[in-house]
């Protein structure tokens, strides 16, 4: 071996060396371009690429679950709105499961980022969370058979009538307060009272209009909503207390859904085919 030779193995080796560094410097950089730049995930407004809203899985018309796994109802068109105003399509959305029971500790845990399931706004929830909105009103009722003509309203409640609603919500504090003789039955979902109502184990399912109208319009003929709402319940968006942009946001988001008509064609594509009657969307308030 010569000299001339054995000068050129170490520059060989260099060659290769620099080739490696070379390739490993393009690799990140397009690793680089891929996440931050415009073909990696986008950032909506919260800073992240998906947003979670908690939802309801088990209320026709107003928001569920299909067997497909997609999400349809009033409830879930308003948050599509909403997060698609703060930048985030359908295919960002991660969707919760938010049951009555779970919805202040969802939002607490940081499960989700904000909780649109006929949410009504009031001061023992307002302690524990924040709310943006409201979106909606309406006000408790009665479902029955369709042969029942006995219970036209609240004021047909006696203690030999029972009443089903879900386990710790509004409408069960509501009658327990107001109506403490009725048997009151609370389940784990609003399916579960629907069953039993139908089956005769109860004579009445109690919640919000709006929800009751939506099953009576999934059995056709075999049930009705009877008398007149006797509470006044907003539905408004949860979200953690402190986060007062995202309020804001949120609000801005509502306002601009109501201004632009897609409110009125989301509710009338819901729940219009119920017969339920259309309220006026309610002030959003900005100070709340």
């Amino acid at each position: 071996m010569t000299d001339k030779q054995v000068r050129r193995r170490p520059t060989r080796g260099w060659w290769w060396a620099l080739a490696g560094i070379a390739v490993a410097v393009v690799i990140a950089i397009v690793l680089a371009i891929m996440y931050f730049g415009g073909s990696g995930p986008p950032q909506g407004a919260l800073g992240t690429a998906k947003v979670k809203i908690g939802v309801r899985y088990d209320q026709p018309g107003v928001s569920v679950r299909n067997q497909d796994g997609s999400m349809t109802g009033f409830d879930v068109d308003v948050a599509r709105y909403v997060a698609e105003q703060l930048g985030y399509g359908s295919d960002a959305i991660d969707w919760v499961e938010a049951a009555p029971t779970q919805r202040e500790s969802l939002i607490g845990a940081g499960n989700v980022d904000f909780v649109v399931a006929s949410y009504s706004i009031t001061p023992e929830r307002k302690q524990q969370v924040a709310f943006a909105g409201p979106y909606f009103q309406t006000g408790q009722s009665l479902l029955v058979r369709a042969d029942d003509n006995g219970i036209v309203g609240p004021e047909s409640l006696s203690s030999n009538k029972s009443v089903c609603t879900v386990d710790g919500s509004t409408p069960a504090r509501r009658i327990q307060e107001r109506y403490p003789d009725v048997k009151l039955f609370q389940l784990q979902s609003y399916p579960a009272c629907i069953d039993a109502l139908r089956g005769g184990g109860v004579d009445a399912v109690t919640t919000d209009a709006v929800i009751l109208a939506g099953y009576a319009a999934q059995y056709p003929g075999t049930m009705k909503v009877v008398g007149q709402p006797f509470s006044v319940e907003m539905y408004g968006i949860g979200l953690a207390k402190g986060n007062n942009e995202l309020r804001q946001k949120i609000n801005e988001a509502l306002q601009k859904m109501v201004d632009s008509g897609a409110w009125q064609a989301a509710f009338d594509k819901n729940l219009g085919p119920s017969g339920y009657k259309p309220p006026a969307p309610p002030r959003i308030d900005y100070n709340g």
